[in-house]
C-alpha cells in the first residue's frame, strides 16, 4: 500500500444542486409530459461539483427516470454543458459504456431525460476489484472505439489541453516546489506522447462511475469526450485510488493499456495534469460548488506525490 493523502471531502455529497421544487412549473410540466406520468418523488444526486438539477424521478406509474436540467439564463455554462452532453450521447455508439439519452428539451431550460440505471458509486477508499472492473471496461472501449466513430467529430486531447503546460508558470509563482522546473518541462512535451484516435471520456472519477447490482460498470457525464491515446482514461482514473493509498504503479504493470507505455510518457501526462490541479486549487471558490477547489487541491497533491515518487525526486 501507498500512504493515503487525508481529505475531509465528503465523497458523494459534494454537489449543491437545484431540487425538483426549484424548477419552474412549466419545466416540471414538460418533464412529466415526457416521462408520461406525474412525478411523486425526486432524489437529488449529491456527487459531482456542478449546481445543475440532477435527480432520479419516481413517477406515479412506478417508472424511474434520471433527469438533468439547467437554466440557460441563470446557469449558462451548466446549460451549455448539458446541451453538449445531449449532443454527444445522441452520437455515442451502442458499445459505449454510457446511460442512454431518452429525450431532450432545449428551450429556456436545457433538460435531459436519461435512462435510469440502478447503481451505486465505487466504494471509497477504492477497492481493487471495483477498480479492475472499471479498467476492464476501458480496455474494451479501446478495442471497440478505436478509431473514434467519425460522426462524433471529437476534438483531439492534445488540442483541448494545449494551454495546460503554462499553468506551471502560475504554480511556480505561488509555491516553492522542488523540481517544479523539471515538472514544467515534462508537461511542455506531453503532446508528443498523448495523441491518438481512441474515444477518451476525459473526466473519470468515482462520481462519474456507476456500478450496477451485477457488478458491471457504466460511465456518466459524457460532456467533453476527446480523441487521444488509448491509455489516458486508465491513467487518470488511478488518481483517486492512489490518493486512497493503493499501489497503482503495481497495477499499471498488470494492465494491458498501461504496461507497455514508457514510464516517461506517463510522467509527462501526470505532470500536465498536476499543473492544472495545483493552479486551479488557487482559483476563486464558486459559491455553487464549495468543494471544487478542495478536490482539485487534493488531486494536485496526490499527483505531485505520485510524480515525485516515480521520478525519484525527494
Amino acid at each position: 500500500m501507498t500512504r493515503a493523502i487525508p481529505t475531509a471531502i465528503p465523497h458523494g455529497r459534494t454537489a449543491r444542486r437545484l431540487e425538483w421544487a426549484h424548477l419552474p412549473p412549466v419545466v416540471r410540466r414538460q418533464i412529466e409530459q415526457r416521462v408520461g406520468s406525474p412525478v411523486i418523488s425526486a432524489q437529488s444526486k449529491g456527487g459531482g461539483f456542478t449546481p445543475g438539477f440532477a435527480s432520479v424521478l419516481t413517477c406515479q406509474d412506478g417508472s424511474r427516470h434520471f433527469v438533468k436540467a439547467a437554466s440557460t439564463a441563470a446557469q449558462r455554462q451548466i446549460a451549455a454543458s448539458y446541451r453538449e452532453e445531449a449532443s454527444k450521447l445522441r452520437l455515442l455508439p451502442a458499445t459505449a459504456p454510457a446511460p442512454r439519452l431518452r429525450w431532450c428539451i432545449e428551450e429556456d431550460w436545457v433538460v435531459l431525460g436519461l435512462e435510469y440505471v440502478e447503481s451505486r458509486p465505487p466504494r471509497r477508499p477504492w477497492v481493487r476489484s471495483e477498480l479492475d472492473t472499471c479498467l476492464d471496461v476501458l480496455e474494451r472501449v479501446a478495442d471497440e472505439l478505436t478509431p473514434v466513430p467519425a460522426r462524433l467529430e471529437l476534438d483531439a486531447f492534445i488540442d483541448e489541453v494545449a494551454g495546460w503546460p503554462a499553468y506551471w508558470d502560475q504554480v511556480r509563482a505561488t509555491r516553492a516546489l522542488p523540481h517544479a522546473d523539471e515538472a514544467a518541462s515534462l508537461a511542455a512535451s506531453f503532446a508528443e506522447v498523448a495523441g491518438g484516435d481512441t474515444l477518451v471520456h476525459g473526466d473519470l472519477r468515482d462520481d462519474n462511475v456507476l456500478i450496477r447490482p451485477d457488478g458491471s460498470v457504466l460511465f456518466c457525464d459524457w460532456n467533453w469526450p476527446v480523441a487521444g491515446a488509448d491509455w489516458l482514461d486508465s491513467l487518470t482514473l488511478l488518481i483517486g485510488p492512489r490518493g486512497d493509498g493503493m499501489d497503482v504503479d503495481a497495477l499499471i504493470s498488470a494492465r494491458r493499456l498501461l504496461c507497455d507505455v514508457p514510464a516517461d510518457h506517463l510522467d509527462r501526462v501526470l505532470a500536465l495534469i498536476c499543473g492544472y490541479f495545483l493552479k486551479s486549487a488557487h482559483d476563486p471558490v464558486p459559491p455553487t460548488s464549495p468543494y471544487l477547489r478542495d478536490i482539485q487541491r487534493w488531486q494536485g497533491e496526490v499527483v505531485w506525490g505520485w510524480l515525485c515518487e516515480r521520478r525519484g525526486w525527494r
